[in-house]
């Protein structure tokens, strides 16, 4: 969809910060797919969510409301 912008080094972070010892490049790679898959869905959702309430601003709100589908 967009430019994939999160650093490799924030998933190394990620996954250590929930107990991994040691990471795998390819485990970062994995988790960065992942994640910004995921990142594009809840934010196609939320535009459409701010679209449908008559603002071309997203909010935080909208967000929430995204990722809990």
């Amino acid at each position: 969809m967009s430019a994939r912008l999160l650093p490799l080094a924030a998933m190394e972070k990620i996954l250590k910060q929930c107990g991994a010892d040691r990471v795998s490049d390819k485990a970062k790679v994995a988790l960065k797919s992942v994640v910004e898959e995921k990142a594009d869905e809840i934010a196609i959702r939320a535009i459409k969510y701010a679209n449908h309430a008559g603002r071309k601003t997203v909010k935080a709100g909208d967000i929430k409301l995204a990722a809990r589908e």
